[in-house]
């Protein structure tokens, strides 16, 4: 397997994408937040003490997105022109779905900046919900979908 984030002496580098032509780059990511049922109806009808749960994991998500370059080391830093940032949840089970999608004219992808969106506003959920219930847990960030690049399309099979 070829890692292009090392030098032939095994050093760690950020890789040249300055030959590279800016093409159209989308991305999905998820993350899966697990609660109970209750809180999860706490959340959904406005009832957690901290406020608007999802509002700010949304910011929280956003401003993540935008930041990936300050937070993974050797990850390009990227004009982003679109972030947005969704929840499905599933009451039976407690279970809230995080979807980030990051859109981006840019030399690289913008798969980082999705998973790191995702994987935030997840956090903040927790973060806002720890005081009702510390057994919340967040699990399965994956990549759901990109497109553009040279390497093309992906779509991830189980979608979920």
């Amino acid at each position: 397997m070829n890692f292009n984030h090392f030098d032939e002496s095994g050093h760690a580098i950020m890789v040249d994408v300055s030959s590279k032509q800016p093409t159209l780059r989308t991305a999905i990511a998820s993350a899966e937040v697990r609660l109970s049922p209750e809180l999860l109806y706490a959340i959904m009808s406005g009832g957690v003490a901290k406020g608007d749960v999802l509002g700010v994991a949304r910011l929280a998500g956003i401003m993540a997105a935008k930041k990936t370059s300050e937070l993974i080391p050797l990850s390009h830093p990227l004009t982003i022109h679109h972030v947005t940032v969704d929840f499905e949840h599933d009451d039976t089970v407690g279970r809230i779905v995080v979807k980030c999608t990051v859109r981006a004219l840019e030399r690289t992808g913008v798969e980082m900046e999705a998973m790191t969106g995702a994987a935030l506003a997840a956090l903040t959920i927790y973060d806002m919900c720890k005081g009702s219930d510390k057994s919340i847990s967040i699990g399965e960030i994956k990549l759901l979908y990109k497109e553009g690049g040279k390497s093309g399309t992906y779509n991830r099979v189980d979608m979920q």
